[in-house]
C-alpha cells in the first residue's frame, strides 16, 4: 500500500541531477534487444567479410584429415600435435567473429547510453534475499511482461526464420549430392539470407524495446513534488539560510557605512527618505558614495553625520538620483557631475568662511 501509494505520488518527471545520479550507479536504459540486434549484425558482417576465406580454409584442413586419417600415428604425441592442430583451425576459424560480437557488445552499450564505470551493481544487496521479494521478481507483473515479450519475439522470429528457409527448400534438398566445398558455399548463402531476413525484423523490435525500455526507465525515476522541492534546495541553497547571509551581509554593510559617515565631505539627503554620504579630497577624478540608505538607515546616517559635524545638505531630487545609480565605493555618474560639484563648493565655501 504504501509502495504503491509512494508510486502515485511520483507526478514529477525526473531532473537532470537525478538522471546523472540514476546513471553513475549504473541505473541506465538499456534495451536487451538492441545487444542482440548488434551480435546478429556483427556474425552477419563477420560471415560476409571472413565467411569465405574461414570456410575454404576449414574445408581444406578437414579434407587433408579425413582423406589421410590413416596417416596419423598413434602415439601420444602425434595424437596431441593433431589435437593442437585442429584447435588452431579451430580458432582461426571463430576469431573473426568474436572479435566483431566484442565489439558489438561494446557498441550496445555505448549506443544506449553514455560510457558508465562503476562498481555498484557488483555490491551484494541482501534485500534481494527476501524470499516474498523472489517470488515477486519470479511471478510478478514485469516477469509475466518478460515472458510474454521473449514468447512474442520467438513466435516472430521463428516465423519469419522459417518463412525464409522455405523458399530455400529446393537448395536445400540439392544439398546431399554437393561436395564439402560446395556444401559449405550453399550453407553459408543460405545462412546469410536468413540473417538479412532476421536483422531486418529484429531491427525494428530492437527499436520498439529499447523505446519502451526508455520509457520505463523515466516512469521509475519520477519524482514527488517533494522529492523536487528538496532537490532545488540542495541545488539552490536554503530560503532561509540565503535569506540569514543575506541579513549578515546587510549587517556587516551597515556596521562599514557607519564607520566611513564621519569621513565623508557631505551626505546630501531629502528631509526624512533618502541620504547619500560622499567623500571628496583634492585629485580625485569624482566623489565616491561612502553610505547610502532610506528611511530608517537615512535617518541614522544623518545622525552620524551632525554627530561628527558632516554638512548635510537637503536636496530631494539629487538624493534620489545618486541613491537609485551609484553603489557603496564608486564614483558618482558622470551625469551627475554638475549637480553634485556645485554642492560639495558650497559645503567648501561654508568650512572657508567658518575657519
Amino acid at each position: 500500500m504504501a509502495e504503491g501509494a509512494d508510486r502515485e505520488d511520483r507526478t514529477e518527471e525526473p531532473t537532470q541531477k537525478r538522471l546523472d545520479d540514476a546513471i553513475k550507479r549504473g541505473d541506465v536504459a538499456k534495451s536487451q534487444e538492441v545487444s542482440t540486434f548488434l551480435a546478429l549484425g556483427a556474425m552477419t558482417l563477420a560471415f560476409m567479410t571472413a565467411g569465405g576465406w574461414a570456410g575454404r580454409n576449414l574445408t581444406l584442413d578437414l579434407r587433408h584429415y579425413l582423406g589421410n586419417a590413416h596417416l596419423v600415428p598413434d602415439d601420444p604425441f602425434a595424437m596431441m600435435e593433431a589435437g593442437r592442430r585442429a584447435l588452431l583451425i579451430g580458432l582461426q576459424a571463430v576469431a573473426v567473429p568474436i572479435g566483431f560480437l566484442v565489439v558489438a557488445a561494446l557498441a550496445a552499450g555505448l549506443l544506449q547510453h553514455r560510457f558508465v564505470w562503476t562498481t555498484e551493481p557488483l555490491a551484494p544487496k541482501f534485500n534481494r534475499l527476501s524470499p516474498g521479494a523472489g517470488i515477486k521478481r519470479i511471478f510478478g507483473l514485469q516477469a509475466l511482461g518478460r515472458f510474454g515479450k521473449g514468447l512474442l519475439k520467438i513466435v516472430i522470429v521463428g516465423a519469419v526464420a522459417t518463412l525464409a528457409l522455405w523458399r530455400e527448400h529446393d537448395r536445400v534438398e540439392a544439398m546431399v549430392t554437393l561436395d564439402t566445398l560446395g556444401l559449405v558455399t550453399v550453407m553459408m548463402d543460405i545462412a546469410l539470407r536468413m540473417l538479412a531476413i532476421i536483422l531486418a525484423v529484429y531491427a525494428a523490435l530492437s527499436i520498439g524495446d529499447y523505446v519502451v525500455a526508455r520509457f520505463s526507465w523515466m516512469k521509475r525515476l519520477r519524482m514527488s513534488k517533494q522529492e523536487l522541492k528538496d532537490e532545488l534546495k540542495e541545488q539552490d541553497g536554503n530560503p532561509e539560510i540565503k535569506a540569514k547571509l543575506r541579513q549578515l551581509r546587510a549587517q556587516r554593510l551597515r556596521k562599514r557605512m557607519m564607520t566611513e559617515v564621519p569621513k565623508a565631505t557631505v551626505v546630501i539627503a531629502n528631509p526624512t527618505h533618502y541620504a547619500v554620504a560622499l567623500r571628496y579630497e583634492p585629485g580625485q577624478q569624482a566623489p565616491i558614495c561612502v553610505a547610502k540608505g532610506v528611511d530608517e538607515l537615512a535617518l541614522r546616517i544623518r545622525s552620524v553625520a551632525e554627530e561628527h559635524q558632516v554638512p548635510v545638505i537637503e536636496n530631494p531630487p539629487l538624493a534620489r538620483a545618486l541613491h537609485a545609480t551609484v553603489e557603496i565605493d564608486d564614483e558618482i555618474p558622470v551625469e551627475h557631475y554638475k549637480a553634485v560639484a556645485e554642492v560639495i563648493g558650497f559645503v567648501l565655501r561654508l568650512k572657508r568662511r567658518a575657519s
